[in-house]
């Protein structure tokens, strides 16, 4: 025990699910205690994605038996007909003709035994287990979950470039036993460069780095097999979000517009970019599941290769044109297709869908883009990774909020790219709220649809266009009037404008969603104080990162051993030496100093 005691002194035991990991109080090696909610959906997808491909294999099996089953009679109809031809030959040379009929036809008959055991023995075999790649391991502990935790897993390759955490993750594999130890294996080296030298061989690669993912995309979708999973994190959201918007071009190939839906324009931002990496390649990606959590994004996407395929990606692309003044926006496709007697011609998407000057409130328009503006999610996968997550709930440290977002994905219009809020429209307005279910009934009541949407609890997503957005709140002031506002404002211009539609607020049957109905929670507040992204590897903790740690972290780093008393640690601060991560937050006396992220 004295032996154990030792080997563990200044190492924290951190357990979560069933693997376990050592953590050094040094912070030598990157943990985020608040990824557990990516970590525990990377796990439900995963446990999904397996029973698909085993749905598909079997599929494709079966497909096979059914054409195997037709080549013989085929097969035996060519043969009658060789034969008659062989008989017709022999009669007109006196039947001394030495060509046997096997011969002439080059055709091995199988017995019916033969083929339904060769059909048995095909429907037996099983796809083999997905081999998968932690490209930034760190401490291993996803990688570990992987093995430990998902049933029929191959496989898990972690990569990281750092020496310290790949001493750490070879550590932990140790620490977890047997079965880890067989089925997790730790390598130093670039993650670019494995993949790059592995192409086409892994089932499913996992990026998760700290920031942007953008370095990483173009040997990802490369390593990946036909068919296989990539998941993906971006936490660099003020960037993705429009606070730096030609870093995002540069990055991400699209700009972003600062709107209510940003997040969901970051998402989207992302799931273009991927698809412009794969279609390099000849590859297109189909995407399952994406979700904006905490303070990230995550998509999982799978990738198949097909040149014809990727001819459809600009049908999936879309500009987005934002008023610079009120929540009108409008999409525009990058392209169109013509069938023509059975053949399609691609071309350009038709434009401009707007005018110079908003139709609404006579400003101009910003554009963004372009972002994906295909479905982003997959409703069976999204019911199947519910009903998997629901069904295993006592595996999933983080159940209550991974099945809170998931039963809101599953209740969101798939077909609708980004939504508005209702109550940027009557701030817009300068008017009172209508309640959701009666703003819900009133676009139901129209003849559109109407949903909710994970990023922003007060997101409305609706096929209906602005202007009959617009009608409905013109409709609504009628009936609750405001004050005079002046005749420049965006809210005075629109209200100007007598509705075309009369709007009928009353309450709807499907104006709540069925979670909803049954008082399901759906936005959860965060389960403790400073909840979020913490202090890259190898940064001292200091008394400036009192807002993303809290000051019990603080004090618990100088009680471990620091060596720096509070006036050390003070003029540490003041030297200006050290960058504060562009996620993390500042104490109320440091100024933010700017990183490469900025």
């Amino acid at each position: 025990m004295g032996d154990v005691g030792d080997k563990l002194k200044g190492y924290t035991v951190i357990k979560e699910g069933e693997a376990e990991i050592l953590m050094h109080t040094s912070n030598t090696v990157f943990f985020n205690k608040a990824q557990v909610n990516n970590r525990d959906m990377s796990i439900a997808v995963l446990r999904t994605f397996i029973e698909k491909r085993k749905e598909e294999h079997a599929a494709k099996l079966s497909r096979k038996v059914k054409s195997d089953h037709k080549a013989p009679e085929a097969t035996s109809s060519a043969t009658a007909v060789a034969e008659d031809g062989i008989s017709a030959q022999r009669e007109a040379s006196n039947g001394d003709s030495d060509i046997l009929p096997n011969q002439s036809t080059g055709v091995k008959d199988k017995t019916d035994d033969e083929l339904v055991n060769s059909d048995s023995a095909a429907g037996q075999r099983e796809p083999k287990a997905p081999k998968v790649l932690e490209a930034l391991a760190a401490s291993g502990l996803r990688a570990l979950r992987y093995a430990r935790e998902v049933d029929g897993i191959g496989q898990v390759v972690a990569l990281d470039n750092d020496k310290a955490s790949i001493e750490a993750c070879k550590k932990n594999i140790k620490f977890n036993g047997s079965m880890a130890c067989s089925k997790v294996e730790a390598h130093l080296a670039d993650a670019r460069v494995h993949m790059l030298t592995h192409q086409k061989e892994f089932d499913v690669v996992d990026l998760d780095p700290y920031g942007s993912p953008s370095v990483f995309l173009d040997s990802a979708v490369q390593s990946v097999a036909d068919g296989g999973m990539l998941m993906c994190t971006a936490t660099d959201m003020a960037v993705l979000c429009g606070g730096n918007g030609e870093v995002c071009y540069s990055k991400y190939g699209s700009y972003p517009l600062k709107g209510k839906y940003c997040h969901e324009m970051a998402l989207r931002i992302l799931l273009a970019c991927i698809e412009s990496h794969a279609n390099r390649y000849k590859r297109y990606i189909v995407p399952v599941l994406s979700v904006q959590m905490d303070f990230y994004i995550r998509v999982f996407v799978r990738i198949y290769t097909s040149a014809s395929a990727m001819k459809n990606t600009p049908l999936k692309l879309s500009y987005v044109y934002q008023c610079v003044s009120c929540d009108s926006f409008h999409l525009q496709s990058l392209g169109r297709t013509v069938t023509k007697n059975n053949s399609v011609r691609y071309l350009p998407g038709f434009g401009p869908v707007v005018s110079q000057e908003c139709g609404d409130c006579g400003k101009k328009f910003n554009m963004g883009g372009p972002i994906w503006s295909a479905p982003m999610h997959d409703q069976d996968w999204v019911l199947s990774i519910l009903a998997n997550v629901k069904s295993m709930k006592e595996r999933y440290p983080a159940y209550e909020r991974i099945s809170a977002v998931l039963t809101t994905i599953s209740e969101e219009l798939h077909d609708v790219p980004l939504f508005v809020s209702l109550h940027n429209l009557c701030g817009t307005l300068k008017c009172t709220s209508p309640s959701a279910v009666m703003f819900r009934s009133a676009v139901i009541n129209a003849g559109y649809r109407i949903s909710g949407s994970h990023v922003n609890p007060l997101g409305l997503k609706s096929d209906a266009p602005m202007d009959v957005i617009w009608d409905i709140m013109r409709c609504w002031v009628k009936n609750h009037p405001v004050k005079p506002q002046p005749a420049d404002q965006p809210g005075t211009v629109i209200l100007a404008k007598e509705p075309t539609l009369q709007a009928n607020f009353s309450r709807a049957v499907s104006s709540l969603s069925k979670a909803q109905a049954k008082k399901v929670a759906r936005f959860l507040p965060n389960p403790e104080r400073h909840w979020g992204p913490k202090v890259r590897a190898g940064r001292r903790i200091t008394s400036k990162h009192v807002s993303l740690l809290g000051a019990e972290a603080l004090n618990g780093t100088n009680s471990h051993g620091q060596g720096k008393g509070s006036a050390e640690i003070v003029a540490e601060e003041t030297d200006g030496n050290e960058n504060i991560s562009h996620e993390g937050g500042e104490g109320p006396d440091t100024k933010r100093q700017k990183t490469g992220d900025d």
